[in-house]
């Protein structure tokens, strides 16, 4: 008896997906449950899993293949018993981040392993690349799984020692590059010369000039559109301004210590910006609105997306109601926010909506940046690298830590004089966080 495996109802505006990779052959044994293909969509990975135990018996849809919900991407003889390799993660139909592997088994002989070592597509890919040793990598994964950015936190540390060399050397699978966090919300900057080769599967020799052409993911593609979008119907505009971070810094340092035993979680600068911004954005609804054909929604609630960078790309999870949020309410579902990134366990409806959006780019390195409206928002806050710089205090030259802060907004909606006040006015409740706290 043959089982289809057919594309789940995919999220709502999301009309198709693209066969990422299976990660089982035609005639490998399967178990109830496991996860045989992926599928990548415009905002999120789908596992698709095995609906019995059996046989693969056909593959309907190769990697590559764009395809709608209900689609039958392939059978599963029901069982039946094969040499494949069974594999023993489980897990439903749910988002993850893009593991993208296009050949798991040659890449799980390259690193000598197999399915013993519990590690996604990509993560296997990357430990063949590496060749490291699977045993040695800490998975913190479903039970235990290896991801993608296990292994590379490992090679991070210094983790990357070579296990023996196989006695049969497989064919390296093809990989698509990996993209990099950004520090706006925009593409992914260029990382170093020696990362991106490394991470693209390009050597550098001396007299050699190596290309790889690769096609962009569905995520990549998407931002691309939408970035396109944001410059060509908007009427964009950028003002900027500097905020004198020592007060914020003060407070921090004074009080960091109470505030993680009393609420659990560390205190960090992104609370402070959001609550700024959100008592900023009170004052000035022009730049919490949006337009909509012809009218102009103004939102009676502050829906704030903070853009946060994974693997794949990045992705503007939103705070609801950012506005009632306490500060350790708001630190706590922005750690939660990142490490559910990396993992790419965030989900569609997460990242709906939103009447704001900040991004850090500080966190990167970056001075000073013109980030790109979030349509069909208004607005977008961005913060920057705190540096030292001399400043004049009282008619006195003294050296302060300073933050260049950019606001990006829709000139057809806001006018200038808003856009300035409006960064003043988060500039002064940062330089007198009391006022936060005072509502003044």
């Amino acid at each position: 008896m043959s089982t289809d495996i057919t594309v789940p109802q995919l999220p709502e505006s999301v009309s198709d997906a693209t066969v990422a990779s299976w990660t089982k052959k035609k005639g490998d044994s399967v178990k109830r449950d496991e996860v045989l293909v992926e599928l990548e969509t415009d905002k999120v990975v789908l596992e698709v899993p095995a609906p019995a135990d059996g046989v693969l018996e056909e593959i309907l849809h190769d990697e590559g293949a764009t395809v709608t919900a209900d689609t039958v991407l392939g059978r599963v003889s029901e069982g039946a018993s094969g040499g494949g390799d069974t594999g023993s993660d489980a897990g439903g139909t749910k988002a993850v981040a893009d593991e993208g592997a296009e050949d798991e088994d040659s890449a799980a002989e390259v690193a000598g392993g197999s399915a013993d070592a519990k590690a996604g597509p990509a993560a296997r890919k990357l430990i063949a690349e590496h060749g490291l040793d699977p045993a040695a990598i800490e998975g913190t994964g479903k039970e235990g799984r290896i991801l993608k950015e296990d292994v590379q936190r490992h090679i991070e540390s210094g983790g990357a020692t070579k296990q023996a060399e196989p006695t049969k050397q497989a064919e390296p699978a093809k990989e698509t590059p990996a993209e990099q966090p950004a520090p706006s919300a925009q593409p992914a900057q260029a990382p170093s010369a020696g990362e991106t080769a490394q991470q693209a599967g390009v050597s550098y020799s001396q007299g050699e000039r190596p290309e790889k052409r690769v096609p962009m993911t569905r995520l990549r593609a998407r931002i691309a559109e939408r970035l396109v979008q944001a410059t060509q119907q908007t009427a964009m505009l950028t003002t900027f301004n500097e905020v004198n971070m020592k007060p914020v810094m003060d407070l921090r340092a004074k009080y960091k210590d109470q505030f993680e035993k009393a609420h659990d979680t560390k205190l960090g600068f992104m609370s402070f910006f959001v609550t700024a911004a959100t008592e900023a954005l009170k004052r000035f609804p022009d730049i919490n609105a949006s337009i909509d054909g012809s009218d102009v929604v103004y939102h009676g609630y502050c829906d704030v997306g903070i853009a946060v960078s994974s693997d794949r790309g990045l992705v503007v999870p939103i705070l609801r109601d950012a506005e009632t949020m306490s500060m350790a309410d708001i630190e706590k579902q922005i750690r939660d926010f990142g490490g559910r990134a990396q993992a790419g366990k965030i989900g569609i409806e997460e990242m709906t909506g939103g009447t704001f959006t900040i991004t850090n780019g500080g966190v990167f390195g970056s001075l000073v940046s013109t980030p790109i409206i979030n349509m069909p928002q208004s607005a977008i806050l961005g913060m920057h690298k705190i540096q030292e710089r001399p400043v004049a205090e009282n008619g006195e030259v003294v050296i302060r830590p300073m933050m260049y802060l950019a606001l990006s907004y829709d000139h057809r909606i806001v006018d200038g004089k808003d856009s300035v006040q409006f960064l003043v006015a988060i500039k002064e409740l940062l330089e007198d966080p009391a006022r936060l706290i005072l509502d003044v």
